[in-house]
């Protein structure tokens, strides 16, 4: 790794952030997963540091709230020019920590930088309107900062899926607590950490606690915590918004997803393979928005097939840190084995393995599973691995019940000739996002995102979303003086 002038390891070597670099109770590795190289180690909060943050954040809020808008504005510029100052350091950071090859790796921290710009003019927004009310009083609508905002962050866009929660909340005038996944806690948070303190944020609006699920839990229902963002899987997102709920908390779950996309038969089969090539295997498969399913209309489906064969084939993986590969490691043997089992099991329930299925270390080779039909475990299951998933069917109507055919309502894509047909076909589909002529992993940082079913509560996060979903209304009215009721 080149000379880290940013994020020196004297800096955070064993420490977490709560406004400054503090040891914590207990340490992590931070591993690299294309090598098991340890790469440092970091603190790891646990729930009586929650609790001392959380509470010290809602002390530092109200007057980080109240500051000049111009002031908030100024930290997020800050930032962000930091963000393009030091890209090559945090590239380094998510290649090394979290798997990314070098083009992700770029992605991801343009991404997580224009994020930051789009939040810079939050706090110059209108924060409510003015309601129609009886002459003489003034009848008004406006939002407020929540407080405090939990940020519970996962490994596999680490730094632009903790982002595009933080920068919003603090600029509309919250203070966060944000807990990135232990895995990737140096790229996904202490990287936030640092940005934030060099841009001038004032000690204590911002914290960086790495920890496990009693972390996370703590988070959860501390008193101070106003509101929970959580993205990460169904099944631990179904737990935080158990607990959030219980705890009257607002709640932003943002969780897997198997996602469909849907080639029709008056398609370009080499565009369709390009889209789907991208959407199955970008990043290993480790993508919520992943491609999970890819239903080819039959007429097409056996050149298809062999195209995408052909495809997975040629594509190299390795780790990203020493060449230019497609694809790098999966995140731990966790994971790896998770894929394996459950191509495994497709397999045995009838589905052909084209290509692929198989790993060394945590370099899983890109994969083809074919005559996949709805009773199969890879139809269902959210793999998170390179896999691709593929079904075919007979009409548009047979696409729209089996795109439908999942608890699952993140995204969905539709790739066709013929955007009329395309759009009404799309028109059926039960999901968050909708693209045509275009793959499933597919974000800007001026959309709302979110999804629906067991991919989300239906909120969104992003773009227009942001005021919404960091704010809460608060009813004001105001008298020349107060009247003489009756009673």
């Amino acid at each position: 790794m080149a000379e880290q002038v940013f994020l020196p390891p004297a800096l955070w070597a064993g420490k977490q952030f709560d406004g400054q670099w503090q040891a914590g109770s207990s340490q992590q590795d931070v591993i690299e997963p294309a090598t098991g190289k340890v790469l440092g180690s970091i603190a790891m909060a646990d729930p009586a540091q929650i609790a001392r943050s959380a509470a010290a954040a809602a002390k530092a809020q109200r007057d980080w709230a109240n500051a000049p808008y111009e002031t908030r504005a100024q930290v997020l510029r800050r930032a962000a020019q930091l963000a393009d100052e030091h890209a090559a350091e945090i590239i380094d950071w998510l290649v090394r920590e979290s798997g990314s090859t070098r083009l992700k790796a770029g992605f991801e921290n343009k991404v997580s930088t224009k994020a930051l710009h789009e939040a810079v003019a939050l706090p110059s927004r209108s924060v409510g309107e003015i309601l129609p009310s009886a002459s003489g009083r003034l009848n008004l609508a406006r939002r407020r900062p929540l407080g405090v905002v939990g940020v519970i962050s996962p490994f596999n866009f680490p730094l632009y899926l903790a982002m595009r929660a933080v920068a919003p909340a603090l600029a509309l005038g919250n203070a966060v607590v944000l807990k990135p996944d232990p895995r990737t806690a140096v790229c996904g948070g202490l990287v936030i950490a640092r940005l934030f303190e060099l841009a001038g944020l004032p000690a204590g609006v911002l914290h960086v606690l790495p920890g496990d699920g009693a972390a996370g839990a703590a988070l959860t229902s501390d008193p101070n915590i106003a509101m929970i963002q959580f993205t990460g899987s169904t099944a631990a997102g179904r737990k935080v918004g158990e607990a959030a709920g219980r705890h009257l908390k607002k709640v932003s779950l943002e969780l897997g997803g198997k996602n469909a996309l849907i080639v029709l038969d008056d398609a370009d089969i080499d565009l369709a393979i390009a889209n789907t090539a991208w959407g199955v295997y970008l990043h290993q498969g480790q993508i919520c928005m992943a491609t999970g399913r890819v239903l080819v209309q039959r007429g097409i489906y056996a050149q298809f097939l062999e195209k995408l064969i052909a495809k997975a084939q040629s594509l190299t993986v390795g780790d990203p840190a020493l060449a230019d590969v497609a694809l790098g490691p999966l995140i731990n043997a966790q994971q790896r084995d998770h894929a394996a089992r459950v191509v495994a099991e497709a397999a045995a329930a009838g589905a052909t393995l084209e290509t692929g299925g198989t790993y060394q270390d945590l370099f899983f080779e890109p994969t083809v599973l074919s005559g996949v039909d709805k009773t199969n475990p890879a139809f269902r299951e959210e793999i998170f691995a390179p896999v691709a998933v593929v079904v075919p069917f007979d009409s548009d109507e047979d696409a729209a019940a089996l795109a439908n055919d999942t608890e699952y309502g993140l995204s969905m894509a539709i790739v066709s000739s013929n955007v009329g047909r395309a759009l009404k076909l799309g028109e059926q589909l039960h999901t968050g996002i909708l693209h045509i002529n275009d793959q499933t992993v597919n974000d800007e940082v001026v959309n709302p995102f979110g999804g629906v079913g067991a991919s989300g509560n239906g909120s969104s996060i992003g773009g227009p979303a942001n005021i919404e979903e960091f704010t809460q209304w608060q009813w004001l009215t105001i008298k020349g003086e107060a009247p003489a009721y009756p009673l």
